[in-house]
């Protein structure tokens, strides 16, 4: 997937508006969030999580791979006068870790890109604070049709196979519900995803 194409287009979709907004209501209704806590958004395209959680916390770094995606970002942190809210250009598989350590890191609908999750869940587990919060909201596992023939990132996921891929990068207190239900277009007609909110923490 293009995301740099899809960048400009990509907030009048309001399905990912909805999205974002069921994913910010459950992260409060289970996170004690708190408006001095440092966050990462991984992933963060446009910035639509970002935004709805941004009256609940402190300053936000919003990271992604996409210049696209970053670009649109920025317009609307300047369009919305947030001086707490800053892009960041990072991919953790490829580049350095950041020098900051946060609250808490987020991130929706990116782990299914991600090839190897072991090393990225490995390297959330470093950004944290001791105390810290994980919050990834993803696809339960499906057959293939959400991004159709071609897609070589993961059909969603295993909730269990998840949790242990968490408590063995480190995390404890492992909780998976879920949170929102997407419906999309599939060759086979409207098809509906769950999306799961995965939460555990970095205890020491």
């Amino acid at each position: 997937m293009d995301f740099d194409d899809k960048a400009r287009t990509w907030d009048s979709d309001p399905i990912k508006r909805e999205r974002a907004l069921a994913v910010a209501t459950a992260i409060r209704q289970r996170v004690p969030l708190a408006r001095d806590w440092r966050a990462l958004e991984y992933g963060c395209g446009t910035g639509l999580l970002s935004f709805a959680l941004c009256t609940d916390l402190g300053r936000i770094t919003l990271a992604d791979s996409s210049s696209g995606m970053l670009a649109v970002l920025a317009e609307k942190i300047t369009a919305a006068g947030l001086t707490h809210l800053r892009p960041l250009a990072l991919d953790l598989l490829t580049d350095p870790l950041p020098a900051e350590r946060y609250d808490l890191i987020y991130t929706l609908m990116t782990l299914h890109h991600v090839a190897d999750v072991d090393r990225l869940l490995r390297a959330f587990h470093d950004l944290l604070q001791p105390g810290g919060w994980l919050v990834i909201a993803d696809l339960d596992r499906e057959d293939g049709s959400f991004h159709g023939p071609g897609f070589t990132g993961h059909h969603g996921f295993d909730r269990a196979t998840l949790r242990a891929q968490l408590i063995d990068a480190g995390f404890e207190g492992v909780e998976v519900s879920t949170c929102y239900v997407m419906k999309k277009a599939t060759d086979a007609g409207t098809r509906e995803y769950p999306l799961f909110l995965a939460v555990a923490a970095r205890t020491t």
